[in-house]
């Protein structure tokens, strides 16, 4: 295989002189072979593998491109970012770990060494930069022949490789659902086995990996991978619990877990904003503690919306997810998720739709994109009326939100203004007068405007006797 097109970008160039002149053996390592295989691309992102000191190394570098480096003491590892580029260096090394950790203990080794200590042996590919090697092909564990079969299996013996570092079992996933490889069957029983391992992995690592497997073209692919593994019932099991169909007098529901992740696949096609797809894949957990059996209607799951909304809170704690802006969005759009449903019939009111607006603010769309997501009916014509009942929907916000600009409402009467009024100091009555108009206008009473809060502003007013 031909890599002078890789090995001659500007920056390699500089690389391949720099080991030149001081007779220092350098390989292009990992990822940026695979893809440049795969994909025939020179990617951003690349690791530069070095027999000898790579810190050492990667300051030569700096100097050379008159740029910063940053050192990883603890690691071992120093980072270049240059003209869009992303270099890390190491040194080629053996590593071996302690059974509760996966933060290795590192020693010098060979190049056979550090490639073997690689994740897959597609990753454990090198490519020469230096005189006596450059352009040359090290496939010491077949990963060319693994690489053309789309199979991922570890270059050491796999039950080895994941009791190690078991954040590799979770990678093997995102790679097999991110590249659409197989995970090779011995590697796969191996996961299996050890999946309980997963917990001495932080949460921020796991969160990345999820985050990935999550914003790939088909997630369902790596979330079923999760689950016939066993390591989603430790991270997400609130998920594992959606699984099962349960039939009472010929009556049963839908199994949530996988029209769960037929809706992720859906809102995948329309959204590459991963919290949104982190609601797709949360929006029914509390349907198992809202599921019930009735006689006349069969199983319902009343109220699962609230339950869920105060569940990803819990989830979003233990996975250490971010507890800002993030977690509130995700709760408040399952909290709404089947609301824009009841929006679509003749007899809603418009106070139901301002309402709305007024609560799902600017992720409006983005509620009204997971409501179209949730239409997993095989069923032709079903489908088309629900997804014509959203268009509905769509419609009838527009003209609301035209005619009483609720989006992103703003009292049309300031607390200020209530004070300077009544001529009061701050008091709850300015709250209760505030909510009062709010409210009215929600329901229709009065116009969104100035002139006629102020109105209700002095009716209210009198009434609590200011």
């Amino acid at each position: 295989m031909d890599f002078s097109k890789l090995i001659n970008t500007n920056i390699l160039k500089v690389i391949r002189s720099v080991s030149n002149k001081f007779d220092i053996e350098t390989y292009l390592v990992g990822g940026v072979i695979r893809d440049y295989i795969l994909y025939s691309k020179v990617v951003k992102d690349i690791d530069i593998l070095v027999i000898g000191d790579g810190i050492k190394f990667s300051k030569l570098i700096a100097n050379e491109l008159n740029c910063k480096v940053q050192i990883f003491k603890n690691y071992g590892t120093a980072m270049i970012k240059v003209n869009g580029f992303q270099l890390e260096f190491v040194g080629a090394r053996k590593e071996s770990y302690d059974k509760n950790s996966r933060n290795p203990s590192v020693s010098i080794g060979t190049l056979e060494d550090d490639l073997s200590r690689r994740d897959f042996t597609l990753n454990a590919l090198a490519v020469g930069l230096s005189n006596s090697n450059t352009g040359k092909l090290i496939d010491l564990f077949d990963g060319i022949k693994h690489l053309n079969q789309g199979i991922l299996k570890t270059p050491k013996d796999p039950y080895k490789t994941f009791y190690d570092d078991p954040l590799r079992m979770l990678r093997a996933i995102r790679f097999a659902c991110q590249h659409n490889f197989k995970i090779d069957n011995d590697d796969f029983k191996c996961i299996t086995s050890e999946y309980d391992r997963i917990k001495i992995v932080s949460k921020e690592r796991i969160n990345i990996e999820l985050n990935k497997i999550l914003m790939t073209e088909r997630p369902s692919a790596g979330f079923k991978l999760l689950d016939d593994s066993k390591l989603l019932s430790v991270m997400i099991p609130e998920l594992c619990s959606l699984k099962g169909i349960e039939e009472i007098e010929e009556k049963k529901h839908k199994d949530n877990f996988y029209h769960t992740l037929q809706v992720l696949d859906n809102i995948s096609t329309n959204t590459n904003n991963v919290w949104l797809r982190w609601v797709a894949l949360l929006h029914d957990i509390g349907k198992p503690k809202s599921k019930r059996f009735n006689n006349q209607v069969g199983w319902t799951f009343h109220g699962h919306e609230f339950i869920g909304s105060k569940m990803v809170n819990k989830i979003f704690k233990r996975m250490r997810l971010p507890l800002n802006e993030k977690l509130k969005y995700v709760s408040k759009l399952i909290l709404l998720s089947s609301r824009p449903i009841v929006i679509a019939e003749d007899s809603t009111t418009d106070s139901a739709v301002r309402r709305l607006i007024y609560e799902a603010g600017d992720d409006i769309d983005d509620l009204l994109t997971l409501c179209e997501a949730d239409i997993t009916t095989k069923n032709e014509f079903l489908q088309k009326k629900y997804l014509n009942n959203f268009k509905i929907v769509r419609e009838k916000i527009k003209i609301v939100e035209e005619r009483d600009r609720i989006r992103n409402f703003q009292p049309p009467v300031t607390g200020e203004e209530i004070m300077k009024y009544f001529n009061i100091k701050p008091c709850k009555e300015i709250g209760m007068i505030k909510n009062y108009i709010k409210e009215s206008i929600l329901n229709g009473k009065i116009q969104n405007s100035n002139e006629e809060a102020l109105k209700l502003m002095i009716e209210k007013g009198k009434e609590l006797g200011l």
